[in-house]
């Protein structure tokens, strides 16, 4: 007769043990024990928690963007998971306002036993920036030192490796550059809504002309709206993008890029109802993750002032830096200013419409 498996218990299935014996503070250990020093351990635990989880999703939603082709109802899925991140760090936002209970003063208590520790070195955080799309050369470096000098043996080499590694990015990049819509049958998207900024950018200048401005004024607003035309064209424009990605202004491709206005504009045709959230979500988290270093930056500021930081960088000024320097999904933010009225919106044909609806048919049956 085989023994029984003893009962799972609460304590046991989360290894409480483990977890609540692992804060031990460095002032404690000195003899001059730090109250607030508890407070930091504990923060900075919860975060390297959360990070896990974010790893966990993003993980999942790769492997999903790294398949040849992805179902429909994948990109449900992929949504929730990319909505889990968004909330977490929405908390992770949040716990700054806890961390600030710790006064100054508080802080100094224990700070100079803290050094070289940084949270510089946080490898799950440098995963999450990879894992994103944060490139190398589009890292802020301090000290003119590689960033992944802070680490050593197997995880420098995992660093490594997402850097040579396709990231969230460059697969969005690549799934956008498959969506089939940019032309179906006689509709050219790109015409279609080149021909509505004409139009627009026309009756925009009509408006000004035929107005009770004076001449000064409406010289003035229809320069403004020129000026905005070029921005338009040159977007549109598959070799002026090319130059501006050689020149590092912009990152995504040209065929992704109008794949992702098409999906911004036409959001309310069923079928790209959830690739619109997709790309919503993939900018809330950009913001989101710039939010949390923001906050760190006021924080480190209430707290330091100008003061270096524990792990050798230029403290808040380096953090600074990095808001929106480390930001990786920006070209997709900046789809905003392509975006036009729906009174303008180029009407869809009804063989078009059809193949919007809720499932697409290639061969348009």
């Amino acid at each position: 007769m085989s023994e029984k498996s003893p009962s799972l218990h609460y304590s046991n299935y989360l290894q409480l043990e483990k977890i609540l014996k692992a804060q031990n503070p460095v002032s404690s250990s000195k003899g001059n024990e730090a109250h607030e020093e508890m407070l930091f351990i504990i923060i900075h635990q919860t975060y390297e928690l959360w990070f896990k989880q974010i790893l966990h999703e993003l993980e999942s939603v790769m492997s999903y963007f790294g398949k040849d082709n992805i179902d429909e109802e994948n990109i449900g899925l992929i949504v929730g998971r990319m909505e889990r991140a968004n909330k977490i760090m929405d908390v992770l936002v949040d716990q700054v306002d806890i961390l600030e209970t710790m006064t100054s003063l508080d802080f100094l208590d224990f700070r100079h036993y803290l050094s070289p520790a940084s949270g510089f070195q946080s490898h799950q955080f440098r995963k999450i920036e990879l894992m994103l799309g944060l490139k190398v050369e589009k890292r802020y470096q301090f000290g003119g030192c590689p960033y992944h000098n802070q680490f050593k043996g197997d995880t420098k080499k995992e660093i490594l490796s997402l850097e040579g590694g396709d990231s969230l990015f460059d697969l969005v990049e690549k799934w956008l550059e498959r969506i089939p819509f940019l032309k179906i049958g006689d509709f050219d998207f790109i015409k279609k809504y080149e021909q509505a900024i004409n139009k627009m950018v026309d009756q925009e200048i009509d408006s000004i002309t035929s107005s009770s401005l004076s001449k000064e004024d409406q010289q003035l607003r229809i320069r403004m709206i020129e000026e905005n035309k070029k921005y338009f064209e040159r977007v549109l424009d598959e070799n002026q993008h090319s130059q501006a990605i050689k020149e590092g202004e912009t990152a995504l491709s040209y065929k992704a890029t109008m794949s992702a206005l098409l999906i911004n504009l036409y959001r309310d045709e069923p079928i790209l109802h959830l690739p619109y959230q997709l790309l919503r979500s993939l900018v809330d988290l950009d913001h989101k993750v710039a939010s949390w270093r923001f906050r760190h930056v006021q924080m480190v500021e209430k707290m330091l002032g100008q003061k270096i930081g524990t792990g050798g960088s230029s403290g808040q000024g380096y953090l600074k830096e990095t808001v929106d320097k480390h930001k990786v999904f920006t070209d997709l933010a900046n789809i905003a200013t392509l975006m036009i009225s729906r009174s303008y919106l180029p009407a869809l044909p009804k063989s078009v419409k059809n193949n919007l609806g809720f499932t697409y048919n290639k061969n348009g049956n």
